[in-house]
């Protein structure tokens, strides 16, 4: 399919489903009607940008549209085509999840027109091949999605974190506003093509470098500033959460790369540098920030943080390696972080889903109300358990290979002549060893307390399974984690093509490789199969499973539980979430959350139960965002007497500030 029938098949299909989306809200099946059309159109769309990802030349258009020298142009390449089947192959897997679970949506009419429409959005960011329609795109992708943030607007909460979505949004549009202007230079060459073909001065690339990582960070959740994403995340929809946490911060990652390792031009060592430490913080913080959650769609939001991470990680090291022209390692390097831009797209996704069956089924995010799932739910209990399993990075699913590969590239670091990458490199490795135990931790506890033991409430207890589609969706991208882990050498074949587009070099093709292992650098130093790990994991699962069977016994022994001594059948004597995560707390949230514990006990005699308060700080929150509030506060208060002048004052004023700029401009050297 050529783009402009890739762009006019989209933009005409979603923009006409969009608008009969209104009127079918209000009908009994006009949801399950619309998210199905949507379903077959993303799936369309994915057909189509894997064809043109394989086929290798770009595609281009130019529409007589946006600014008058240079118009609309779109372009799909190899880089834009990968992401747009990333894209919308998760978006056909999450419409399919939405026919089932969109019914339990009691603001359809609000729901449905907007996410035909931020489909639409993400897909015109990839293609965007000027500055014009590339923001023109970033911000509709932004403000149909915050539609769907405020969708249940009735709630405070929601509200709130529509507003502070809405903020750094435009706060991140006006960084990428001012870093296209860098590029295009004061000749005002806003098409890509004209960007790549200039050179800029280093203070230059550093500036648009700096406000790019702002721009792009803000949208895929960056440290530090990720502060809205936990709240928008976890107030949409949960269809609408995985597509913001497991696809929407992805198109943001395609705009780091786009300009970055392919409008920039050649890098510094040092950027390298800047983003690799950017991602180690990102990973550590997002982590910890997750192991403190007990609602579990905030949980999932906060770990998109730490995979944000582990992606600029990557990208991080792709460019410290091809300022070096290292060209074989920066092509692995990247191959990791696009890989993992796939694999977490699909756990995180898988993960969202479940959150919301459970919620669907219980009512309830709150993993302290929770318990006991996993026997009334043992299908959405199995799915999940495979995407905390995957996010876990543990083999042999796909979480584990990319990870894996961003290690292989860490250790490619003493190569590098340059101290700083030489230490930098190391104490981000360790940062991300870390986020990965520590996630592993993260998931024992979301899928324990969730789904293991005893029902906590009566809602939990009165849970039912949730509906076909739901399941069908979960176990789609379930497979997804299982395939790409015991067969990742298709896949970073298949990246190959966007790889060559970023470093210049691909790794070496892995599917040509005797029993499909990937062999990153050499086989005397590291390889992976993960095909014969699967085949031994399971072969010795069945021979345990069988040993048991035979040789143990077969007498039913049902007795209490120890606990310590005094069994109890209240589910009260079980782990809660608070008390899983209570020794990481304690050893890494004194520094990172000023983490304080007050116990109040009451004196002998006294009948009034014990009370354990913990008080944590966000120090982001305080150290980056609170002193901007107080400041737009102040201003605001001293400019708030200015809306209750005199049209006298007012012509004085503008004539004041048009005499001034006529001055700026007769100065100007």
């Amino acid at each position: 399919m050529s783009l402009d029938l890739h762009a006019g098949f989209l933009v005409f299909a979603l923009l006409l489903l969009a608008l009969a989306a209104i009127p079918l809200a209000h009908t009994r099946r006009g949801p399950s009607i619309v998210y199905a059309l949507a379903a077959l159109i993303a799936a369309a769309a994915a057909v189509s940008a894997f064809l043109a990802a394989a086929g290798g030349t770009p595609l281009r258009v130019q529409l007589p549209l946006g600014l008058p020298s240079t118009g609309m142009r779109l372009r799909l390449d190899a880089l834009s085509a990968t992401f747009a089947f990333i894209v919308n192959m998760a978006a056909t897997i999450t419409s399919l999840y939405a026919v089932g679970y969109g019914r339990h949506e009691p603001e359809q009419g609000r729901c449905l027109p907007f996410y035909c429409l931020f489909l639409l959005g993400m897909n015109l960011v990839l293609v965007a091949d000027d500055a014009f329609s590339f923001l023109l795109a970033w911000e509709f992708m932004s403000l149909s999605s915050w539609a769907l943030v405020v969708v249940r607007h009735r709630e405070e909460e929601n509200r709130r974190a529509g507003l502070l979505y809405l903020t750094m949004a435009s706060f991140g549009t006006l960084a990428l506003l001012f870093a296209f202007g860098v590029l295009a230079g004061g000749a005002g060459a806003y098409a890509f093509d004209q960007i790549r073909a200039r050179t800029l001065e280093p203070y230059a690339a550093t500036l648009a470098l700096v406000l790019a990582l702002v721009g792009t960070g803000s949208k895929s959740g960056l440290v530090p500033l990720h502060a809205w994403l936990p709240p928008a995340h976890s107030a949409a929809p949960s269809h609408v959460s995985a597509l913001m946490s497991g696809v929407m911060t992805k198109v943001a990652v395609y705009g780091f790369i786009r300009i970055v390792f392919d409008l920039l031009g050649a890098p510094e060592w040092w950027w390298g540098m800047l983003v690799l430490s950017l991602g180690g913080v990102t990973a550590v913080l997002g982590v910890l920030y997750a192991l403190i959650q007990h609602d579990l769609k905030r949980l999932l939001a906060y770990h998109t943080v730490e995979n944000i991470g582990i992606i600029y990680i990557g990208l991080g090291l792709a460019l410290a390696f091809e300022a070096h022209r290292m060209t074989w390692a920066a092509a692995l390097a990247a191959t990791a972080a696009l890989f993992h831009v796939f694999n977490h797209c699909v756990f995180k996704s898988l993960l969202f889903f479940g959150a919301g069956a459970v919620q669907t089924a219980t009512g309830e995010r709150d993993m302290e109300h929770l318990g006991g799932l996993i026997h009334r739910m043992p299908k959405t209990a199995f799915v999940f358990l495979v995407g905390c399993v995957a996010i876990s990075a543990l083999p042999p699913l796909n979480g584990f290979v990319s990870e894996w590969l961003t290690f292989q590239a860490i250790l490619l670091s003493p190569d590098l002549p340059e101290w700083g990458l030489k230490f930098t490199v190391p104490a981000v490795g360790a940062l991300l060893a870390l986020s990965a135990a520590l996630a592993a931790a993260c998931f024992v506890k979301a899928f324990g307390i969730t789904f293991l033991g005893r029902a906590r409430t009566p809602a939990a207890e009165r849970a039912e399974e949730t509906d076909r589609f739901s399941l069908a969706a979960m176990f789609a991208f379930a497979a997804l984690c299982l395939v790409a882990g015991i067969l990742p050498g298709f896949f970073i074949d298949a990246l190959a093509p966007a790889v060559t587009s970023m470093v210049g070099g691909r790794m070496p093709v892995q599917t040509a490789l005797p029993w499909l292992s990937i062999v990153p650098i050499a086989e005397s130093r590291s390889s992976y199969n993960g095909l014969l790990l699967f085949l031994f994991i399971t072969f010795a699962a069945c021979v345990a499973v069988y040993v048991i069977h035979q040789f143990a016994s077969n007498a039913v022994r049902r007795a209490p539980a120890w606990d310590c001594g005094y069994p109890d059948a209240s589910p009260a004597t079980q782990y809660t979430a608070a008390s899983f995560a209570q020794p990481i707390r304690r050893v890494y949230g004194t520094v990172i959350f000023r983490a304080r514990e007050r116990v109040e006990m009451p004196p002998p005699g006294e009948m009034r139960a014990a009370r354990l308060t913990v008080d944590l700080r966000d120090l982001v929150w305080d150290w980056f965002y609170a002193p901007v509030v107080v400041a737009v506060t102040f201003v605001a208060d001293l400019l708030n007497p200015l809306q209750f002048q005199t049209i006298r004052r007012y012509l004085a004023l503008v004539f004041i500030a048009l005499v001034s700029l006529l001055t700026v401009i007769a100065i100007w050297p």
